[in-house]
């Protein structure tokens, strides 16, 4: 994955930061509750700095400019979800098929439990694209790719134990499912409810039963 290199030139570390704490980190996480809540253009720096701690003029000892910033909180979600979708899609003692609605159970327990506000960073940085640096462009790119790939193993698997088709194409169906998925997440913001997921990995199932 392509990301803008972190490299500080500017600014000053915090003079109260203590040195067991990792600030960078911190802004991170901090980025990343208010990206996946408010998306990269809405989202100022000042809150994301004050819920850490941190004064503004700081910011640049960690972070060259807010697009850089704005690329390490994205590779740090992408790299979060890719081992969170692992630990469900590679779990060979469960059927493949039950393997991709354990992750959207898993998926919907943690929308419901920051109450609908977040979606899915790589979503929503994918709507506001056209307001982003181009440089985003590719990393989202090879993001969702990435998630397809997983899918369609898993699907592949399906296959080899009777779930799916034979003829059935794994890896159109996996980008279907990422597509149809970021939708219903969407939904599922609007509504504040999980049915729109329910409704979704049913019809997806069904799809793949035939």
């Amino acid at each position: 994955m392509t990301t803008l290199t972190t490299t500080p030139r500017r600014g000053r570390p915090p003079k109260t930061a203590a040195q067991n704490r990792d600030i960078r980190a911190e802004l991170i996480r901090s980025g990343l509750a208010h990206l996946t809540e408010l998306g990269f253009t809405a989202s100022g720096l000042d809150q994301i700095l004050k819920k850490v701690g941190v004064p503004k003029g700081s910011f640049y000892f960690y972070f060259q400019s807010k697009e850089a910033f704005g690329h390490a909180v994205l590779t740090s979600y992408a790299n979060y979800f890719a081992h969170k979708l692992d630990s469900h899609l590679l779990d060979t003692g469960i059927p493949p098929i039950q393997r991709i609605r354990n992750f959207v159970d898993d998926a919907k327990q943690g929308i419901a439990r920051h109450q609908f506000k977040r979606g899915c960073l790589v979503g929503n940085l994918g709507q506001e694209v056209d307001l982003l640096p181009e440089s985003f462009r590719p990393v989202l790119i090879a993001t969702f790719q990435s998630w397809q790939h997983r899918v369609a193993s898993c699907l592949r698997e399906a296959q080899l134990v009777g779930q799916l088709a034979v003829n059935a194409d794994c890896d159109a169906l996996a980008e279907f499912f990422w597509i149809g998925w970021e939708g219903a997440v969407s939904r599922a913001r609007l509504e504040q409810s999980t049915r729109p997921l329910d409704k979704y990995v049913e019809l997806f199932t069904q799809r793949c039963a035939g």
